[in-house]
């Protein structure tokens, strides 16, 4: 499905929890974000949300209301005493007595359903700009890593990515091109082993990514000329 007009998601990669006893909803909500550019993961209840929410840190939730056993309010109550994810309410209980009820458990925004996609990709991306400042011009994001160009040292949610020298010079190269093409000579100057030793360097940090040449989703090949980094707006 096409990217909604003025959506960008921010960041890029962004991973969401969709909420929902309705499968149909569920599916369809799936297929439009994950055309949006973020990972969507959904639930049928709030048990199998705590399933997951149990072994995933998730940028963002879009929530129900009315689900059989604990219903979305509570779950709110209960996410909102122990963390600060953003939880986007999507419910058919859309007067305004819902509506504050639904922002007193700790909802960040409410939606009534019937809904517009492209008014709710919207609502996405500045719940996830209002937890996701832009970052300053010495760092470069991607995905769940953030690059500091000045001391070349890469994190994720898991804390530091180790580094060789060599690795972070062809990272800082790559970011400063801004997403542009970077050829295998510019970012192998320095190095006595010519263009094969930045192929070698490319599969090393892409291994650190948790990708390979086929998964690429961070440092792409550029056929003919070299790489490329994809890095958040």
């Amino acid at each position: 499905m096409n990217r909604a007009p003025g959506a960008t998601p921010q960041p890029l990669d962004s991973r969401l929890l969709v909420v929902d006893d309705d499968a149909r909803l569920r599916n369809l909500l799936q297929r439009y974000l994950s055309g949006q550019g973020y990972l969507v993961d959904v639930a049928q209840d709030a048990s199998a949300a705590r399933e997951r929410l149990a072994g995933i840190a998730y940028d963002l939730i879009v929530l129900d209301v009315s689900m059989p056993g604990e219903d979305g309010l509570a779950l709110a109550r209960s996410l909102r005493a122990t963390g600060n994810v953003p939880i986007l309410f999507l419910t058919a209980r859309k007067e305004t007595r819902h509506r504050i009820e639904g922002l007193e458990a700790g909802a960040d925004d409410y939606m009534g359903k019937p809904f517009d996609p492209h008014e709710l990709s919207l609502r996405v991306a500045g719940l996830l700009r209002r937890v996701n400042p832009v970052p300053s011009p010495g760092w470069v994001h991607f995905g769940e890593y953030r690059f500091d160009l000045e001391r070349r040292r890469l994190w994720n949610r898991s804390g530091s990515v180790q580094l060789t020298a060599r690795e972070g010079e062809v990272l800082v190269r790559l970011a400063r091109a801004s997403g542009k093409p970077v050829a295998r000579d510019v970012l192998g100057q320095g190095s006595a082993l010519g263009e094969r030793s930045v192929d070698v360097c490319i599969n090393r940090l892409r291994r650190k990514l948790g990708e390979s040449a086929r998964s690429a989703r961070h440092i792409v090949s550029i056929r003919g000329t070299g790489y490329a980094l994809r890095a958040s707006p």
